[in-house]
């Protein structure tokens, strides 16, 4: 499927040409825009995680449930988190209670303050592929997953963090603009097309 009009006529990616405002809003300003910082990652990271086997609108509007719930993301404070707040968490009917993957989240805060050889932003940013002009045509030339993506983690199990495999980490490399699959004929221009960008024109 190609890039398909929206409620304003305007073309957008199929996924994000919904009249739901909060998902099309995502898909004009934040999926596919580079995101650095510890934090702004780590948040990322845990939301991409929560949503195996979910939609993604059903993460995006407990976004702000799960940055209360998480104290903001801050990965010092998460990582303080002990039995007890796994205990509250479960019982937040406004996030998504599941045991493990909160589990994961808590031990994965961990894992990141105890990074000794790099930082989170270095590590994830490690495994973007080079720039590339934006070319898929329709939604089917979108991948699932990238030897880029199998590499990242792979690299992060073996550093101990925990529910994220090749699939997700090709969902956070598109949400965090590590690649640009916005279709062709999207109305969203290629991210940071001034000097010193990461992508070229389209």
């Amino acid at each position: 499927m190609t890039a398909i009009e929206g409620p304003d006529g305007k073309l957008r990616c199929p996924w994000g040409a919904v009249d739901d405002e909060l998902y099309r809003d995502y898909h004009d300003t934040e999926w596919g825009r580079e995101l650095h910082g510890r934090d702004a990652l780590y948040e990322r990271l845990c939301l991409e995680a929560f949503q195996s086997g979910l939609s993604w609108i059903t993460i995006l509007r407990k976004r702000e449930n799960f940055r209360a719930a998480f104290e903001g993301f801050d990965v010092e404070k998460v990582a303080s988190f002990g039995a007890d707040h796994v205990e509250r968490l479960m019982t937040d009917k406004s996030i998504v209670r599941n045991r493990a993957k909160i589990v994961a989240a808590i031990g994965n805060a961990r894992v990141i303050l105890d990074l000794r050889d790099t930082d989170l932003d270095s590590l994830l940013w490690s495994f973007a592929p080079p720039p590339r002009p934006r070319r898929l045509v329709s939604a089917s030339d979108v991948p699932a997953v990238t030897e880029e993506s199998t590499s990242m983690a792979k690299e992060l199990k073996r550093r101990g963090l925990r529910f994220f495999g090749p699939t997700t980490a090709y969902a956070l490399m598109q949400a965090t603009g590590m690649v640009d699959d916005h279709l062709s004929d999207c109305l969203v221009t290629p991210p940071n097309t001034d000097s010193g960008s990461r992508y070229g024109p389209a």
